[in-house]
């Protein structure tokens, strides 16, 4: 005869996705070794409560991650200089990655008039001298005051290479 052994799973609630805690599995399911049908559906009960844990474990730790990345691009794929995209809103918290992509080499600097009261724009921005120079290169940063913050490329700010975020 085979045992088919089964655990219960402790899943945090958490807004959009509850699991199921009231379902429990006996410990311990005989399978007679004859073809009837229970046996069969007393596994796939088991599955489908096991997948149903896994799938709330992986959504919860999806959610659990405070902090998304939003990717810019330095130069337009055509070769303009500009930010791809030039305005856009993130979350408090979010990590914005400024990439490399064209026309380089680039910087992001933040404006110091043009960002929220009590934000350190030296804090946030590139130093002026430092430069993204190749494709592919990264510069990240994580805003967490609510409001406009105002920035732009040093090399091209003239050419028009300025954005902005919100964070709300």
């Amino acid at each position: 005869m085979a045992t088919v052994t089964s655990t219960t799973v402790a899943i945090p609630s958490f807004t959009g996705l509850k699991a199921n805690a009231a379902t429990k599995v006996s410990a311990m399911a005989k399978i007679p070794s004859s073809t009837s049908q229970s046996p069969r559906l007393c596994v796939r009960a088991s599955l489908k409560d096991f997948g149903v844990a896994l799938v709330a474990t992986a959504a919860s730790a999806v959610l659990a991650s405070n902090a998304l990345a939003v990717e810019v691009l330095l130069g337009a794929s055509d070769g303009g200089l500009a930010f791809v995209p030039n305005s856009f809103e993130v979350a408090a918290g979010d990590t914005i990655v400024f990439k490399n992509n064209a026309g380089f080499p680039h910087n992001v600097v933040f404006d110091e008039d043009e960002i929220p009261a009590g934000v350190d724009a030296a804090k946030i921005s590139m130093p002026e001298e430092d430069l993204l120079n190749a494709p592919g290169e990264t510069y990240s940063v994580k805003l967490d005051a609510k409001g406009t913050y105002k920035f732009y490329c040093s090399p091209h700010q003239g050419a028009g290479m300025v954005g902005q975020v919100t964070v709300n």
